[in-house]
């Protein structure tokens, strides 16, 4: 066995790729039930604690295993609001691991979930009607004042909010077994780190079409002032090597509600 050698990289990799066949309840079935009693007898505790099939071993295996498991991938156990696979974990290492490092983890686990249920709900509750004027007062000043920030820091700013996304992302989320259930209504929590990322993208696209368009009073030659910094911005954007927010930039100059705008783009200089 793996565990004898000390030697869990295989653990890292099962983690990233068991989606594809089996569900986390399925695997907890699997991995708990299976070595729930971890007794120790007497003849192991006296004479087998280093043989790969003691109690001892296998108690040290699965406390690493579900460690692992809880860091590395700790969506998978949150499923609001009942959040079972999380409690069962909690339950087996409560009676056979009291005190450990996994048992301390899946309680602080569940206690932030729970705190964030908490937030969305407060949150929720206290969203108040929005006066459409106002808003779009807000938005109009908001475009004027674009026009004063500097092409550098708003680069600046761009690459270090796509670096703080991309550094979170989970690798596993990447997969197609993964993305691919990302539309149904039980699976909205699946790959928020990659959610994140598309997000951002997305912010990033809508603020640049919105400054463009953003009132019927702007002149076609403040139109094109906005397109010129839109560009200036990207060209920052290549020089930092942030391609996301490159890519948004001139997929949004692209888009039909920009790109129609030709007498605004026949004062942009070539």
């Amino acid at each position: 066995m793996a565990f004898a050698d000390n030697d869990f990289t295989y653990i890292n990799i099962f983690l990233s790729t068991y989606r594809a066949f089996a569900s986390t309840s399925t695997v907890l079935e699997l991995l708990l039930d299976r070595y729930g009693n971890l007794e120790i007898s007497g003849s192991e505790e006296r004479g087998s604690q280093n043989s790969p099939g003691s109690s001892t071993v296998l108690r040290t295996a699965i406390a690493s295993i579900l460690q692992a498991w809880l860091d590395q991938c700790a969506e998978d156990f949150q499923e609001p609001p009942d959040h079972v696979c999380l409690l069962k974990v909690l339950s087996y290492l409560k009676k056979n691991m009291p005190g450990s490092d996994p048992e301390k983890r899946a309680q602080n686990l569940l206690e932030q979930f729970q705190k964030e249920e908490l937030e969305n709900d407060d949150a929720f509750h206290s969203l108040s009607p929005c006066n459409l004027d106002e808003e779009e007062e807000l938005e109009i000043s908001g475009a004027q004042e674009f026009s004063l920030f500097q092409e550098e820091l708003v680069a600046e700013q761009l690459t270090y909010m796509d670096a703080t996304l991309f550094k979170n992302v989970v690798p596993h989320h990447c997969l197609g077994c993964i993305w691919s259930r990302r539309d149904k209504q039980e699976n909205k929590h699946l790959a928020q780190s990659i959610r994140a990322t598309i997000s951002q993208f997305n912010a990033v696209t809508n603020c640049v079409v919105s400054t463009v368009l953003d009132s019927r009073e702007l002149k076609t030659r403040q139109r094109a002032k906005t397109l010129e910094k839109w560009i200036r911005i990207a060209r920052q954007c290549r020089i930092l090597n942030n391609f996301s927010s490159l890519k948004a930039i001139v997929s949004a100059l692209q888009s039909t509600s920009v790109y129609r705008l030709k007498k605004t783009w026949a004062c942009v200089p070539k």
